[in-house]
């Protein structure tokens, strides 16, 4: 383990970022994930340890223009208690209820889920099917200057986003999904809410009378990051569902996954649990 040779903690997201563009910092927030990965020696500190808890931007959550902001600092517990996330973003909020136990809850952040990055992330697989972005930001050039990366975009791969070292991730903004728009979450483990994820659902769609529209379908542990299935969402888009047409759908969504066989589950597991859940939480999309 690295030592650590200076502990800072800003007040402003500003100052955070001016910390960050010298180099060679750990950024702390819940811990939940950083404290277990150093101590197994998967991650090391940086001699600069930075703790955001008492950055008021990371914090709130507020809806402005047809979009929700979640602060990166919002932890799952709050998230859990968010009205305006229980009945706009419901399909996120069934994913917080699937999130580890209370203890965890209290402290793990939505913006410590994002960056960890890990293929089974529970939030990131519904964010990723309701079109989320992450705000990042930076001090380049001492001006304080965010940007917006499109979640799909910021996950490249097991562990691994695009932030740049010198990028604070800032917040998450999740566009209204449409009127109508109905949508749930499924996640299969041993304790599905206490274990990582052997593989997981999210997928919804509206009923524009009686055909389906915005279709969204994502999963978690079945490839090298969460993944959307746009093959599969096409073959729904504007077709009346009926049993035969989501059987349809979910073979073609097996032809989008690449799951791997580890300790939690084998390849094959992992398909057999798509195909046979996929089919049932579309079809209690739809209302069948």
């Amino acid at each position: 383990m690295s030592e650590i040779e200076r502990y800072t903690a800003p007040r402003s997201l500003d100052e955070a970022a001016g910390i960050l563009s010298a180099g060679n910092v750990t950024v702390l927030a819940g811990g939940t994930d950083l404290m277990p990965q150093t101590q197994a020696g998967r991650m090391h500190f940086q001699p600069v340890l930075m703790n955001v808890r008492r950055v008021p931007e990371l914090r709130g959550i507020a809806e402005e223009n047809g979009v929700v902001r979640i602060g990166a600092l919002v932890t799952i517990t709050e998230l859990l208690e968010s009205a305006l996330v229980r009945e706009r973003l419901n399909l996120f909020w069934q994913a917080c209820d699937h999130f580890a136990s209370d203890q965890i809850r209290n402290v793990a952040t939505v913006g410590g889920n994002l960056c960890n990055a890990s293929p089974a992330g529970d939030t990131l697989v519904p964010l990723l099917a309701l079109e989320a972005r992450v705000v990042l930001a930076a001090k380049p050039n001492g001006t304080l200057q965010t940007r917006r990366v499109p979640l799909g975009m910021f996950l490249i791969g097991p562990g691994h986003t695009c932030r740049a070292p010198a990028e604070l991730l800032a917040a998450v903004e999740v566009p209204l999904p449409p009127a109508g728009f109905a949508g749930e979450f499924y996640k299969h483990g041993t304790r599905p809410g206490l274990d990582i994820a052997a593989i997981s659902i999210a997928a919804g769609a509206r009923m524009d009378g009686a055909v389906l529209r915005d279709v969204r379908i994502a999963f978690g542990a079945v490839a090298p990051t969460v993944i959307r299935a746009p093959r599969a969402e096409a073959a729904l888009e504007g077709r009346k569902p009926d049993a035969a047409l989501l059987e349809a759908a979910v073979q073609v969504a097996l032809e989008e996954i690449h799951p791997i066989s580890d300790v939690r589950a084998s390849d094959w597991y992992r398909r057999e649990l798509i195909h046979n859940m996929l089919k049932r939480v579309l079809a209690n999309v739809c209302k069948l």
